[in-house]
């Protein structure tokens, strides 16, 4: 497996120093994490269309728009509208839905993405798994920030890579919850190819992105004995 990506939640940043932040994390990630919730597929309700417009005026790299809603098939429209470069749905309210979706988004030229919650199993996807751009493992209960990490859905990681493998799928693996210090070694062990870091692990460490950025790579080599790229 190549280096890791690290991909921030835009959620957890510090709406109050948004440019300075997406400024500095230009320069050290590859990508965007947006929370998008509609209040029904989870109580929250966070980031907006609005919010990826004010991210494209500061940066150039790939979205990644994580779709907590129960309505996929409006949210992929708008996603699509917007030209995010992934479109991560979830598992749960694909039924009927699924391969018409995933063809969308793949007839506009953006990569498609399947979400699984902590109680979603990996056989759910078998049926479209061969159509997925990335598949994105919650660690955590979704809605929320802050979540207790849930160690066992690492198992998922484990049987996604040993699937990819056997059957040459091109899917890349992303983990979503808690990763952090306290994470780093138990997450690294099961291989995902991206880490979403969010409050734990990055913008609540100081008051500067610097800093936290600094801390956040310091802590993932000290736990995982490799480098960050």
């Amino acid at each position: 497996m190549s280096a890791v990506e690290i991909s921030p939640s835009l959620m957890c940043m510090n709406l109050d120093k948004f440019k300075e932040e997406i400024t500095f994390l230009n320069e050290h990630v590859s990508s965007y994490h947006i929370d998008i919730m509609d209040g029904h597929f989870v109580p929250n309700i966070t980031l907006s269309p609005w919010f990826m417009g004010e991210v494209r005026k500061l940066s150039r790299l790939p979205l990644s728009a994580h779709l907590m809603v129960t309505d996929q098939t409006f949210w992929v429209e708008q996603m699509i509208d917007l030209k995010c470069e992934w479109i991560c749905m979830h598992a749960e309210v694909l039924s009927g839905l699924a391969f018409r979706l995933i063809d969308q988004i793949h007839d506009a030229g953006l990569k498609a993405g399947v979400v699984l919650n902590p109680e979603t199993d990996v056989t759910d996807i078998f049926p479209y798994i061969d159509l997925l751009d990335k598949v994105t493992i919650m660690t955590v209960d979704p809605g929320f920030a802050g979540q207790r990490f849930l160690e066992p859905m690492l198992d998922k990681i484990v049987q996604l890579r040993k699937l990819r493998a056997q059957a040459d799928y091109h899917y890349l693996i992303e983990m979503d919850g808690s990763s952090s210090r306290k994470t780093f070694k138990r997450i690294d062990q099961a291989g995902p190819d991206i880490y979403i870091v969010g409050r734990s692990g990055l913008f609540s460490l100081t008051d500067n992105i610097a800093d936290s950025w600094a801390i956040m790579r310091k802590d993932y080599e000290e736990m995982t004995g490799k480098k960050l790229e």
